[in-house]
């Protein structure tokens, strides 16, 4: 395959990430230390002072949580090389899948997967919550990026490809899609486990990739073509 080859959704869902990026860069963001007042003080009187995190997504108790966040999160990212890694990894991987299943069935599985990974990430802090005494201001913290979508690509190219063999920069060595998607997915978990990564939501990714996973087997399982 050519590799300036992109097809239509692909491109279209680029095209739409980095408009968001550049277009809410206007509406501006509080620094580190006043969003750390605003976590800790959440209030729907403060909601203005989010700036573009705005469109960012937050628990659902939060008062700073609105309905539309759940599809805008997917669009955000937080600086230039988060959302230059995810467009790249969506048209490396994407390409290729949307190639074989088609535009509509890979939007809706490019969406699919974002709200998967909404919904994991969700249960997680639910349970954190609940069960493990987390700091409930932890729901004001904000969610972005299309990380979790991003992974739910990487889950289809190894399961649509699984014999393809990747060339990896870090580390430099040479691995099938099947065995870097499932490496991939176990440090994401681990990360999500440790205390030694905080602000990165690894099970959003995990629940990315895992949604994904379930949609692909359930559409074998109604005998749907895949190739």
């Amino acid at each position: 395959m050519n590799n300036f080859y992109i097809t239509d959704v692909v491109k279209h869902l680029i095209i739409i990430n980095v408009i968001v990026f550049l277009g809410t860069q206007l509406l501006g963001e509080p620094d580190r230390n006043s969003l750390e007042f605003l976590i800790y003080n959440a209030s729907p009187d403060n909601f203005d002072s989010l700036g573009r995190l705005r469109y960012a997504v937050f628990y659902p108790t939060s008062p700073f949580f609105h309905s539309y966040q759940v599809v805008t999160y997917m669009f955000m990212h937080g600086d230039f090389m988060h959302i230059f890694f995810n467009m790249y990894a969506l048209f490396m991987f994407g390409t290729a899948v949307e190639s074989v299943w088609g535009p509509k069935k890979f939007l809706f599985y490019y969406l699919f997967t974002g709200f998967g990974a909404l919904a994991l990430q969700m249960i997680v802090q639910t349970i954190e919550f609940k069960y493990f005494g987390a700091n409930p201001a932890g729901g004001n913290v904000p969610m972005l990026g299309a990380s979790g979508a991003v992974f739910g690509i990487l889950a289809a190219y190894g399961m649509q490809f699984p014999n393809n063999t990747l060339q990896l920069l870090f580390p430099p060595v040479s691995m099938k899609a099947k065995y870097f998607v499932l490496i991939y997915a176990a440090i994401e978990i681990g990360l999500g486990l440790s205390p030694f990564q905080t602000g990165v939501a690894h099970f959003a990714h995990v629940g990315g990739a895992l949604f994904g996973f379930l949609l692909i087997l359930y559409w074998r399982k109604r005998g749907e073509r895949m190739y």
